[in-house]
């Protein structure tokens, strides 16, 4: 942790490459703007020293003084602090809009990376976490780029040029402010570290909190199902006096601080004024009363500056740790994918395939070969699984020697307790996770061997939980088919049987729904998915308990339309119902991740075993 509470350079460099990136010529203008307005503030001080020694002392005593040169001097003064306030308001301006786009920049590369990490990422870290970089480290990185940034640029050229300006006035003088700058220094390093430990730890608390408030938010039917409102409470409650009690750990030192600081400098600023009215009053350092005033204001400015930083780099802890964590989600390893055969567009004559342009319905796989060549699959859907071995963590083996075959047109039933493998077969089908021993084979092509998107875009998926997105339901059926025409929406809908169901709704396939699909049933929205699946025609589909959420009555309607998306592909389908997979070329029965049964269901029910069991027993898997 202790490394947490330092500015960490390589972050700070990164986020600095951002802005220059795209804003290096409003980031320079930021910069002289910068220096204009502390060249501003310094010159004012300087100029004290000449308006009083030059301008008010000879004035002192004349019966008939002239305010001209006064006046001159001080219309002189204004337009330097004129300069000062023009420039800082510039570079503010500037800087909120580099910050913006700037984070701008780097939530589309988030987000950007986010579409292409594999689905391990997402099985291994909440939602809610994903969900804080998005809202409060981004806000903490906006804070330090448009806030912290500047005040930090004009805090340290305002320290130099006070500091040189300092010696130019009083060398002695300067000499005890450099020794009280040691006692500011250490106050505030001794602060800054115990604050920015806490603000480090309040970053990860708010992670915490967002998770679990997202968690409950989702499951609240689950939380109330089993009563479970006062352990969520009491959960909640825990992880939120974490977020307190580090949050007021950081802010109690981080408030601290400022008092502290403000009384060392009005300290500092009675020793000067003791100190340079002894040197001026005994002849040293040519010092006179215009260099005191001077030199007293320079020393507000140059304690104020530290005092500032002091409490700017808290803000830019808490900013980094925030964009350490963003990073962390950028720099995470994309997806792999070293497949080379792809799916292309086919006309098949007499047996032969050519590669062509222009949608013919037919599609094959283009097999490149290291010798040089090329080699066209017809696109049938034939799956074969070799020796299969699989594991999640490389440690347990969850899938084990697991071998079968499905052929173009058949459907093939995994049944069995949770657990036991079957979505994960099915995920392995689509490359979602990689085997490590064995084969998978998809029309005689290794699936390693095929590109991702091209093995995806040959399937068709039906989940148990459903995903619906903000638009209408038109949008949501050509989800996965955006060139689809209108009349092929409806009839991919008739072949769900929603289309009735549509037809009754406000604006029919216009009506809008939000991403939860809060309108529809869950039956409804199970039936919007098969339709987006069907709308594809893939000759492979995975359903995925996908009769799950729908009721007996609303089963029967369905499974007209599931058998005729089933027609002359192969199928994979999970389903708790035994019921539902009698019809089913083959049965495989898995128990912790082996295939202990196989056959169909006449063979299945005369072996009495673990099948008939559970058939004749009328249980239900879950």
């Amino acid at each position: 942790m202790e490394n947490n509470r330092k500015i960490d350079p390589k972050t700070l460099k990164r986020i600095f490459g951002y802005i220059l990136k795209n804003y290096k010529i409003q980031f320079v203008f930021v910069i002289f703007c910068v220096l204009f307005s502390s060249s501003g503030t310094v010159a004012s001080s300087l100029f004290l020293q000449n308006l009083i020694d030059d301008y008010v002392m000879p004035m002192i005593g004349q019966t008939n003084p002239s305010f001209a040169p006064l006046l001159r001097a001080l219309g002189f003064m204004v337009c330097i602090f004129a300069v000062g306030v023009i420039s800082a308001y510039i570079y503010n301006r500037l800087m909120s809009k580099i910050g913006q786009g700037t984070l701008r920049d780097i939530r589309n590369e988030m987000f950007e990376k986010m579409q292409y990490l594999p689905v391990r990422y997402f099985d291994t870290h909440s939602h809610g976490d994903v969900m804080s970089h998005y809202t409060n480290d981004i806000d903490t990185l906006r804070e330090m780029i448009s806030r912290g940034v500047p005040q930090m640029v004009s805090l340290s050229l305002t320290l130099i040029l006070t500091f040189l300006a300092m010696l130019k006035t009083s060398l002695h003088l300067t000499l005890l402010v450099i020794i009280l700058l040691f006692i500011i220094i250490n106050v505030s390093k001794t602060i800054t570290r115990k604050s920015g430990k806490y603000f480090v730890k309040q970053q990860e608390s708010i992670a915490k909190v967002n998770g679990y408030v997202e968690e409950m938010v989702n499951g609240q039917k689950v939380v109330k199902v089993f009563c479970r409102e006062d352990e969520s409470i009491e959960a909640f409650n825990k992880l939120n006096d974490e977020l307190c009690n580090d949050s007021t750990e950081a802010n109690k030192y981080a408030n601290i601080l400022m008092p502290t600081l403000a009384n060392l400098g009005n300290l500092q600023y009675v020793l000067i004024g003791i100190v340079g009215g002894f040197l001026a009053i005994n002849g040293i350092g040519g010092l006179t009363i215009g260099a005191i005033v001077s030199f007293l204001n320079l020393s507000k400015s140059f304690s104020m500056p530290i005092s500032q930083i002091s409490q700017q780099v808290n803000l830019i802890i808490m900013a980094l740790a925030g964009a350490k964590r963003i990073f962390t989600l950028i720099d995470e390893k994309p997806e792999e994918d070293n497949g080379y055969v792809t799916l292309v567009n086919a006309e098949i004559k007499d047996g032969k395939i050519t590669e062509t342009d222009h949608y013919t319905g037919k599609w094959a796989w283009k097999h490149p070969h290291s010798d040089g060549r090329l080699e066209y699959v017809e696109l049938k859907g034939y799956i074969e699984f070799h020796n299969v071995d699989f594991s999640y963590d490389g440690k347990k083996t969850v899938l084990h020697d697991i071998s079968l075959y499905a052929k173009p047109g058949q459907k093939i039933a995994f049944v069995g307790a949770t657990g036991a493998g079957k979505t994960t077969i099915t995920n392995l089908i689509n490359r979602f996770y990689d085997i490590e021993d064995g084969k998978i084979r998809y029309d005689g092509i290794n699936i390693n061997k095929i590109r991702k998107d091209d093995l995806r875009r040959s399937l068709g998926m039906v989940l148990q939980d459903v995903n619906l997105f903000t638009g209408t339901i038109k949008e949501n059926i050509k989800y996965g088919k955006q060139d689809a025409t209108d009349e092929e929406v409806i009839e991919a809908a008739k072949l769900a049987n929603v289309h009735n169901f549509i037809m009754m709704l406000p604006d029919e396939y216009n009506t809008v729904i939000d991403g939860s699909g809060g309108s529809l049933s869950q039956g409804q929205k199970q039936l919007l998915s098969i339709a987006r699946a069907a709308l594809n025609n893939p000759p492979v589909m995975i359903l995925d308990e996908a009769t799950s959420s729908i009721d007996t009555r609303t089963e029967k309607i369905v499974q007209e339309g599931m058998d005729k998306l089933m027609d002359g592909r192969t199928v994979f389908v999970i389903a708790h119902r035994l019921s539902t997979v009698r019809n089913s070329k083959a049965i495989m029965v898995l128990e912790n991740g082996r295939i202990i049964e196989r056959g169909d269901h006449e063979e299945l029910i005369a072996q009495k075993g673990q099948y008939y069991q559970l058939y004749t027993g009328n249980f239900e898997l879950e």
